[in-house]
């Protein structure tokens, strides 16, 4: 009963071990408390915004069909889920330090003596055969905590555990982004296509007629050679954008992680468009707290600070225990009786003396490097801040800049068709007709290119704004997440 009671105060001890690690508080975020306002913002409200599903802002049923089959086969996605498996078993690792490791052996020997003199005791058989059977249990090298090393590698291993989930959540993130960009890309090159493919047809009609006022001698050569040069850039382009169209299909396709069928793309920007709806957001910073790279930069810093406890410990003395129970007997049906019992405890400690420096060494490493995972989660608050502000900055101003490419398209067009006219009519000369029809071609990509701009904006604003993955922070989350049940599997 001694060693039993040893024992259980010893694991004691181990339980309610001092931590050397610095107290963890999350740092004062270096940024402003609100988001900028100006002229170039949109007005936002003062409350915080409401969450909200990626289903809600990408709102088109073929779009949400590939960002579901694109978060089952990416290989990044699958490469974040196996890093957080490794980081679980490494966790699982880490706490069994916490906890004392039992054995249990069992076998029997067979040993005969030599000579006269040998063994007669417990002989079995002939020619001097002795058996012994033995069956045993214990613990060896178990470490009392005292000064926390064994519980701060513990919590290191939790955070890089909670570290690593957060990655997945961040790459989640932004392979819906990237799928939803891809999609409205093919969108905008189809768009593009399909306008250069119209200036083919209109270029060619004209070519034909400015062809037959040559030769009725109405017209000069040069009007015939300038009426083929937009008609050739034009072909160029449709060459071209037919391949753009078939990259985007390919990098669309990798994202998915599966061939994507003909029915399930975009059509044209101009439909695209109108199935997204921007995200809501608030004027308090504190939102980016939430975003998952933010989450994983401060899980870091949490690993980071709970290592230094670990290094600090070291400069301590180390307790283990060791402790053996077992049976020993030459009959194997005599092996569970009382007076075969048999234990043995022990308590051993050792203090460093002299290292040469590796000790103080260590510390100043993990002290550096929670330095430098300081500056790394400051500078990722600092990222996220400024990837708000210049989504919203672009937000504030888009629409009138549409408005304004759609105003200047009117006025090619308008234009193109006065000068198309005047040309006909003998009034002015080709070279007037054609740059107004030039005008108007760039004019229309622009606008395609605008309706693009406008509609990647809102994607961005999902992505810096964090999604729809709001996670507590490191802070808020450490106390749930200390208990068994993130070595369950994937939540």
């Amino acid at each position: 009963m001694t060693a039993r009671r040893l024992t259980f105060a010893l694991l004691a001890l181990s339980v309610a071990g001092c931590s050397m690690a610095p107290d963890y508080r999350r740092p004062a975020p270096a940024v402003p408390p609100q988001l900028p306002q100006g002229a170039a913002y949109p007005d936002l409200p003062a409350e915080a915004a409401p969450m909200i599903g990626y289903r809600d802002i990408f709102r088109d049923p073929q779009l949400q069909a590939l960002i579901e089959r694109a978060l089952v086969n990416n290989q990044d996605v699958r490469l974040a889920l196996a890093n957080i498996d490794i980081a679980r078993g490494q966790l699982r690792v880490a706490r069994a330090d916490l906890l004392p490791g039992i054995d249990a052996s069992g076998g029997v020997n067979l040993s005969r003596g030599s000579g006269r003199g040998g063994i007669q005791q417990g002989i079995i058989g002939g020619n001097g055969v002795v058996t012994r059977y033995d069956v045993q249990a214990g613990l060896s090298a178990f470490e009392i905590d005292l000064f926390g090393r064994v519980r701060a590698g513990a919590d290191a291993a939790l955070n890089e555990y909670l570290a690593t989930e957060a990655g997945l959540r961040a790459a989640r993130l932004s392979l819906v982004a990237e799928t939803a960009s891809a999609w409205l890309t093919l969108a905008a090159d189809r768009s593009l296509l399909a306008i250069a493919r119209d200036t083919v047809a209109n270029a060619e009609r004209g070519v034909e007629l400015t062809g037959a006022r040559l030769r009725g001698g109405i017209v000069p050569r040069t009007d015939l050679r300038q009426a083929e040069t937009i008609l050739q850039q034009a072909r160029s382009d449709v060459a071209n954008l037919t391949t753009l169209v078939a990259q985007d299909r390919n990098a669309l396709e990798l994202l998915v992680g599966a061939p994507v069928a003909d029915g399930e793309l975009p059509t044209a920007i101009e439909v695209a468009e109108t199935n997204l709806a921007a995200p809501p957001a608030g004027l308090d910073s504190s939102v980016l707290l939430a975003r998952p790279d933010v989450v994983q930069s401060e899980f870091r810093l949490a690993a980071a600070n709970a290592r230094i406890g670990a290094t600090r410990a070291a400069f301590f003395p180390r307790i283990t225990l060791t402790g053996l129970l077992g049976f020993a007997s030459n009959a194997l049906g005599s092996l569970f009786s009382g007076d075969r019992f048999n234990w043995n405890a022990g308590v051993n400690a050792g203090v460093p003396i002299f290292d040469g420096g590796f000790n103080r060494g260590n510390l100043e490493v993990t002290e550096a490097q929670r330095e430098a995972a300081l500056a790394t989660y400051q500078r990722t608050i600092q990222v996220a801040f400024r990837e708000v502000a210049d989504a919203l900055a672009r937000r504030g101003t888009i629409d009138e800049q549409f408005a304004a490419q759609q105003g200047l398209e009117a006025a090619a067009a308008d234009n193109a068709a006065i000068a198309d006219a005047r040309y006909r009519e003998g009034i002015d000369n080709f070279l007037l007709a054609l740059d107004a029809q030039r005008t108007l071609y760039s004019a229309r990509q622009a606008v395609v290119n605008a309706r693009l701009f406008r509609a990647n904006n809102i994607v961005t604003l999902y992505r810096v704004l964090g999604g729809d993955e709001r996670i507590p922070n490191a802070t808020e989350r450490l106390e749930n997440a200390r208990g068994s049940r993130v070595l369950r599997g994937r939540e």
